[in-house]
């Protein structure tokens, strides 16, 4: 995976090189272009291939990383090759419905700014019409807007973050009524995948979360499901803080389900025992999602890679 974040100063070139954590960062431009792409897929971990609409191919698309007070410069293109227009629509930003979201016809291009002004975790999609069947299809992705404060006692630093989005699966790609209706989902996506990080409930998967005892967890979470609420529980553990939308403002302690709505976005730490390997899995514990692929096995032991969950290793594919 690599991060669409390319950042260009604004005012002085200080502030593309001041970590994360400082108090007087300066405000980034940071550009950001994204190609609206209908291809197949692979929506298992067995290779089961799936007709997408996707945001550079991928489900979900990139992940975007910013910081508070940052200007966004966003481009979409739209490739000559797709058959549908396509759009995009960031949560994360206060701008004309009408005007910056509004549809892109296949080989045009679409460029608008927006402030990110708002700290906290966000959904991304497509928003043309019909705009249940753009989601569906896999057109939604997560933005990270980092607090300009850095990290504080209330929003500590983590020693790992992982990202996860969860979606619906409609095989029925074409019926967009059935997906209006909730009528036909078969399986529950992480990033992309059935099962994507749950090799004890399919043997067919690869990967799973991994850091060492006794480290903070941070898990960037998502609800990218067309119609349904989830319940997101670490089984074997609780989450230490939860804040909701992401925003290190809203902070809650001691929580064992966090429940989101449909389009809804939370960040969640949790901290395994520090004197033993444990494991967790972080699913829906709506289980009927759960069941359906919603199951993120977390492995706590020694020697956990070093490079998982940091950097650009935050999404793992």
């Amino acid at each position: 995976m690599q991060y669409l974040k390319k950042i260009g100063t604004l005012t002085t070139l200080l502030a593309a090189t001041m970590a994360f954590g400082t108090e007087t960062a300066l405000a980034a431009t940071v550009k950001v272009t994204m190609h609206a792409m209908e291809t197949t897929v692979k929506i298992d971990n067995k290779g089961t291939e799936y007709p997408a609409w996707t945001f550079g191919g991928h489900i979900p698309g990139p992940v975007i990383r910013v910081k508070e007070g940052d200007i966004v410069d966003f481009e979409l293109i739209n490739d000559a090759t797709n058959k549908e227009s396509h759009s995009m629509d960031f949560h994360a930003a206060v701008v004309d419905v009408l005007k910056e979201f509004a549809p892109v016809k296949p080989g045009e291009t679409k460029r608008f700014k927006f402030d990110a002004k708002y700290p906290g975790v966000f959904m991304y999609h497509c928003g043309a019409m019909p705009m249940h069947q753009h989601i569906a299809r896999g057109m939604y992705g997560i933005i990270i807007v980092d607090p300009k404060e850095g990290y504080t006692k209330e929003y500590p630093k983590p020693d790992r973050e992982y990202v996860l989005v969860q979606g619906q699966f409609f095989p029925k790609a074409d019926d967009h009524h059935a997906i209006m209706e909730n009528q036909g989902w078969t399986n529950t996506l992480i990033n992309g995948k059935i099962f994507h990080y749950d090799p004890v409930h399919d043997p067919a998967a690869s990967l799973a979360l991994v850091a060492k005892p006794g480290e903070l967890v941070r898990i960037f979470y998502v609800n990218a499901n067309v119609n349904l609420p989830a319940a997101i529980h670490p089984i074997a553990g609780i989450w230490e803080r939860v804040y909701p939308s992401g925003n290190p403002r809203n902070v809650l302690y001691g929580i064992s389900t966090y429940s989101m709505g449909v389009a809804d976005a939370a960040t969640l730490d949790i901290v395994s025992p520090k004197d033993r390997a444990t494991n967790n899995a972080i699913v829906d514990h709506t289980m009927g999602a759960a069941m359906r692929g919603a199951i993120t096995v977390l492995m706590n032991t020694p020697d956990a890679d070093p490079k998982m969950g940091k950097g650009d290793n935050i999404l793992p594919r």
